[in-house]
């Protein structure tokens, strides 16, 4: 069944400290509409410039994943994203006062919470899913980052990651469904090694670090004098850590919380691709540089089927005068109510036809599929689909009444998207071979708003009946 949309019911908001640029920031996530996605707005900035969340919009991931358009930006946006999608939230427009998004604990736990707090609401529009049916693959060389996209039914992560260090060793972790963000991955927080810490306050940067909001993993034994540096510099009383292992001997939730972070962060970076996705992304060594190129090569393929897509839109002219009407067809056809599926046919050559069926919401069928979420049966699209051709197949005749057709054969059936009530749709349907002893092979398509919705192949046959059709026993299509 298809999913609805989703937008927050009420704005909500957070506060904190940026980690890098160690600003003060109030971000607040407010509702959206239903095709609005995910947008950044600085409205500490004249003129309250937007940034679309945009992985082409990127412009820095030496630390995070940072924003920018017509110079303005804003940093470190991957934990609040990956909250969003990890909801699944659909629209969000995010306000913030600040260049950073606040780092909190360092993990997207703080941002899951307040969008459960301020819950959500359905939308009307149906969650579109880029469904992957081939395989993306990306590679860094110089930093050793393997990055593999390939079809799933889920949208499923897997990472494996190796620090060269005695502490954290090689580790993985897996997501295997979206459901599972919330509980197991939004609440792993992100990770630092001292020296790189070090180097990071040397350049002026880190200025929000706190061991509240970030793992700092000790590689090495660290001396007494070092340790009461480190002390002054994050205003703690103390500091310590036995041998190797983690600043101030922070317990880790999960003994591969650093990988599940690594996981956090791609979800978090792969909402840049602009909708979301139905695929299994495994990665080794992931950073955002690596996240944030794989996810420009995810969006190239979204551009390239939505391209698809609009050049496979078929046009038809449903106003022209119709070559057969609801009352030719009953008497060519046997079906009546409620199993005559055709109002009228607008076109026919010498080898193809073009019929119309105008979905009411007082169709019997929509009272038990489903209730309160119609959906036009597939089956009966395929059965409107064969009456179709059953109208062309039984023109090919003299006195169609005394013929009907039955199936004898349906292959290569494909349904690509709901049909509900008020949709018009068109069948069109094409000779495969010429008609032989009474075979009719045809190719078939449905549209609804000139795009496809389903397809198949139909082989049915013409037999002559003693009787006219009206008063033999009724024949299948």
């Amino acid at each position: 069944m298809s999913e609805k949309k989703r937008t927050l019911k009420s704005p909500v908001s957070v506060s904190g400290v940026g980690l890098h640029t160690g600003a003060s920031a109030t971000l607040t996530i407010h509702p959206a509409d239903e095709n609005y996605g995910y947008k950044f707005q600085r409205i500490d900035v004249d003129g309250k410039p937007i940034i679309e969340a945009d992985c082409d919009l990127v412009v820095d991931t030496s630390r995070g994943t940072t924003l920018g358009k017509n110079g303005v930006k804003v940093s470190t946006v991957e934990h609040v994203l990956a909250a969003l999608v990890g909801m699944q939230i659909d629209n969000a427009h995010i306000e913030i006062d600040g260049p950073e998004v606040p780092i909190m604990d360092g993990s997207s736990k703080p941002f899951v919470e307040a969008i459960e707090k301020a819950g959500f609401v359905e939308q009307d529009a149906i969650r579109e899913y880029f469904i992957v049916d081939s395989t993306l693959t990306y590679e860094d060389p110089e930093k050793h980052v393997e990055m593999l996209m390939v079809p799933s039914e889920e949208y499923r992560l897997t990472v494996m990651v190796d620090y060269n260090s005695d502490v954290l060793g090689t580790q993985h972790a897996s997501m295997y469904h979206i459901g599972e963000f919330k509980d197991e991955i939004s609440k792993c927080r992100t990770f630092v090694f001292l020296h790189e810490l070090e180097m990071l306050l040397k350049h002026g940067l880190a200025k929000g670090g706190d061991l509240n909001n970030a793992i700092v993993i000790v590689a090495q034994e660290v001396s007494q004098e070092k340790l009461d540096e480190l002390a002054r510099l994050f205003n703690k009383p103390s500091m310590k850590v036995v041998g190797k292992g983690v600043l101030n001997n922070l317990k880790l939730q999960y003994q591969n919380e650093p990988a599940r972070h690594k996981l956090l962060d791609i979800v978090g970076d792969m909402a840049l691709v602009g909708m979301p996705l139905k695929a299994h992304i495994l990665s080794a060594r992931p950073g955002h540089a690596g996240n944030v190129a794989f996810a420009k090569k995810v969006k190239e393929l979204i551009q390239a089927e939505k391209a698809k897509r609009k050049a496979r839109i078929v046009q038809f002219d449903l106003n022209k005068d119709p070559l057969y009407t609801i009352n030719d067809i009953t008497k060519m056809l046997p079906h009546r109510y409620p199993f005559l599926m055709v109002d009228k046919v607008i076109e026919m050559d010498h080898n193809s036809i073009v019929g119309i069926k105008n979905v009411s919401f007082n169709e019997p069928f929509f009272q038990g599929h489903f209730p309160d979420n119609p959906v036009f049966p597939g089956v009966l699209q395929l059965e409107a689909m064969a009456q179709v051709g059953g109208i062309f197949a039984l023109s090919q005749v003299p006195d169609p009444e005394f013929y009907s057709t039955y199936f004898m054969k349906i292959d290569g059936v494909k349904f690509k998207q709901k049909v509900l009530p008020g949709d018009t749709v068109v069948f069109k349907l094409t000779l495969e071979s010429p008609i032989r002893r009474g075979l009719v092979n045809m190719r078939g398509v449905a549209y609804v708003n000139g795009r496809e919705v389903c397809e198949a192949v139909m082989l049915a046959q013409i037999i002559k009946d003693k009787q006219p059709k009206s008063e033999s026993a009724t024949a299948s299509v």
